[in-house]
């Protein structure tokens, strides 16, 4: 790039790469410029539990007002009497479905090898797994003694980064960028920390009422999938169970990682491609955020 280009970090949590092709695409849409790239990176192993700074008030860690992400996946499970073994029947589903879209090819569009300083390269995820039911059941509860969310029901800890470039029409046609969708509208929502796995169901609801579609109209559904409770709870809550067979349909965050950064990229690239492998018209790509707030963008596919 060259040096008259401006950059801008965006923390928003598990949403920042997400929000980073929102403030591009209103930006585009108001005039101002004619190309962005949004690109979304973390290493999970690498941040100490409780961020890096330390917080000078104790009352911003006053349970009030913020709890760990796990806790909030406990509260999930807890109002809606989702069970363990509901959660990991869903966590072996995601597994399941990453390693045949991995096997598939699906994601030979999306991953890029990467070149390692022994000389091999990484050019598979390394996460998804043969789910085992029994080693499922032989795990402690991870966050709560006495609750149900596990490691294997919990997106592991990963490291990623993924790119978005979110440019107009003409741009596109003039740098020879091949055109995949377009964003139809984009949505933020705020919800109760204490369960913020729900934000997506007012941030989906919110883009929905903009662009006059229903939640039936999309062809495939990304969902974050930070937990598995979680995303029962959104299926359930938001009254989305007649379109469950929609939702991560080449597998989720707790078979291909959660990389906090990365992921509202990440999800919106592998709902373009989904929707290109269903020969769909609509995807919406839909994710939690840290601290009660939800995030969701709808996309069309070019050519639909």
């Amino acid at each position: 790039l060259p040096i008259s280009t401006a950059g801008i970090t965006v923390n928003q949590f598990c949403a920042s790469s997400q929000q980073a092709v929102m403030m591009i695409s209103d930006a585009l849409a108001c005039g101002k410029g004619e190309i962005g790239i949004a690109v979304g990176l973390e290493h999970m192993s690498r941040v100490p539990q409780g961020g890096y700074n330390p917080a000078f008030d104790k009352e911003l860690n006053d349970k009030n007002f913020y709890i760990s992400m796990g806790m909030t996946a406990e509260n999930l499970a807890k109002d809606g009497s989702i069970s363990r073994d509901d959660q990991e029947a869903f966590a072996m589903e995601s597994h399941r479905k990453a390693l045949a879209a991995w096997e598939e090819g699906a994601f030979a569009r999306e991953v890029i090898a990467i070149q390692l300083p022994d000389g091999s390269k990484a050019e598979k995820d390394e996460f998804p797994r043969e789910p085992n039911p029994e080693k499922m059941k032989s795990l402690k509860p991870a966050f709560d003694a006495k609750g149900t969310v596990t490691a294997a029901t919990s997106s592991p800890l990963s490291i990623g980064a993924a790119v978005v470039i979110v440019a107009t029409e003409e741009a596109a046609q003039k740098y020879g960028l091949p055109l995949r969708a377009t964003i139809e509208s984009t949505a933020i929502a705020g919800c109760d920390y204490e369960r913020m796995g729900l934000g997506p169901i007012p941030a989906t609801e919110k883009v929905l009422e903009r662009t006059g579609l229903k939640i039936e109209d999309m062809d495939v559904i990304e969902l974050n999938e930070a937990f598995a409770s979680q995303s029962l709870a959104v299926i359930r809550d938001g009254g989305w169970t007649d379109v469950a067979d929609k939702i991560n349909v080449l597998g989720g965050a707790l078979a291909i990682g959660h990389p906090l950064g990365m992921s509202g990229a990440r999800i919106i690239g592998t709902a373009i491609t989904a929707l290109e492998r269903a020969g769909g018209t609509y995807a919406l790509a839909t994710m939690c955020v840290g601290g009660g707030q939800g995030a969701s963008t709808v996309l069309k596919r070019v050519g639909s």
